[in-house]
């Protein structure tokens, strides 16, 4: 199927009536001070993001094109005691015609938390916290922010939680993150989710990931997860978990990563007696990062490069989620312009996962630009997908717009 996304006219409209968003006169966006160093403070983000959705081949009782909201976030953090920070972010996704109801309670129309954290300092370089939070392992990809990826989106598979121990890819634990130097860490211990999107009834030989709930807590209540960076360039800040998709120049990186995912217990299977048999579910990865800016005109090259082996149990195959070896790139170049200041951003991008359930591979190619006229803050994009997995190929090309406050 072919789809051709395009966001609303009003809110293309409404980026070019953005002044300051993503330039140096942004100055951190709503950041209200309360003492003269601004040790006291709370900032706040808000999103929006609404799309059009054309289909070229829709059923025959649907419309050709049908709208829904995308995203709509809010993001607050602050701190009023020295030491302590405090993190907030809720909001809904993919908000449409189906799934609203006349009074606004459908689980469709819900704001949901995607945030919730507490943060003490022991030291000026490590923190340990707790609550609801996006402190992952295993890959840069597995805490991507949706605020600024170069791609139109992240490469879904990246997303290695989502829903089976998590909740949209946050955890409910301990984390502690810091920095050695140019060295920098983020370990943590959860709850594993009781109701995960794997819904499926357990069969003989098909492995599923609902071990907490079939096994219980004791043997299967909890997750561990750590990503290991080392700056060769300039060091990245690891001040919010949130890891950017390209700085656009702004800074010279080359960080080289390696992380863990481990879930024991966390998936389930029948063996030929019917008897559940435990599995112990183990993700590993390197990735590499690069964004560095060439010459002095403005232009840049972002670069990332990821090897991922993605263990969910014998032949575990859920959607995006199966057992298998992944390899995820893209690569973009930004080319400064003189349009009102606007930059082009031209990119590819290229997924392949090994899949031992049937020992095929599923491949993902991409392309698109980006076109910033203040940065992330006010940009549009284009995006073309190709799947490809067995006989099928899917083709999907968006036209988004991004802006944030």
């Amino acid at each position: 199927m072919k789809k051709l996304t395009f966001l609303s006219i009003l809110s293309i409209l409404l980026v070019f009536n953005v002044q300051g968003q993503g330039n140096p006169n942004y100055d951190g966006g709503f950041k209200i001070k309360f003492d003269d160093e601004g040790q006291k403070y709370i900032r706040f983000l808000a999103w929006t993001q609404f799309q059009a959705v054309m289909d070229d081949a829709p059923a025959p009782t649907e419309s050709l094109i049908n709208m829904k909201l995308r995203r709509a976030r809010f993001l607050a953090y602050g701190q009023l005691l020295d030491n302590f920070l405090v993190v907030t972010h809720f909001g809904l996704n993919s908000l449409d015609a189906n799934n609203m109801s006349p009074t606004g309670q459908s689980a469709g129309a819900q704001l949901f938390m995607h945030d919730a954290w507490v943060q003490y300092s022991v030291h000026k370089n490590h923190v340990i916290g707790g609550g609801l939070h996006y402190w992952n392992g295993l890959s840069r990809l597995n805490a991507q922010s949706t605020l600024n990826m170069m791609t139109l989106d992240n490469y879904r598979p990246g997303w290695s939680t989502l829903g089976l121990s998590d909740q949209f890819a946050r955890h409910l634990g301990f984390f502690m993150k810091g920095s050695f130097g140019k060295f920098q860490y983020q370990v943590s211990i959860n709850e594993a989710i009781t109701n995960t999107l794997d819904e499926r009834d357990i069969l003989s030989n098909e492995t599923i990931y609902q071990g907490r709930k079939l096994l219980g807590s004791r043997d299967a209540g909890k997750t561990y997860g750590g990503y290991f960076v080392y700056n060769l360039l300039d060091t990245e800040s690891n001040f919010l978990p949130y890891k950017t998709g390209t700085y656009n120049g702004g800074k010279k990186l080359l960080n080289i990563g390696a992380g863990f995912f481990l879930h024991p217990n966390g998936v389930v299977r029948l063996d030929n007696n019917l008897n559940i048999q435990s599995e112990d579910v183990q993700h590993f990865a390197i990735d590499v990062f690069y964004d560095h800016p060439l010459g002095e005109n403005g232009a840049a090259l972002t670069a990332y490069a990821l090897a991922q082996h993605n263990d969910y149990g014998t032949d575990f195959n859920f959607g995006p989620y199966s057992t298998g070896m992944m390899y995820y790139g893209h690569v973009g170049y930004l080319i400064p312009g003189d349009i009102k200041g606007a930059k082009f951003q031209p990119y590819i991008s290229y997924g392949n996962h090994d899949l031992d359930f049937n020992s095929l591979s599923k491949t993902n190619i991409g392309g698109g630009f980006n076109l910033f006229f203040n940065g992330h803050n006010a940009k549009i994009t284009v995006g073309y997908q190709n799947e490809t997995f067995m006989n099928s190929t899917d083709h999907q090309l968006t036209l988004q717009t991004m802006l944030y406050l």
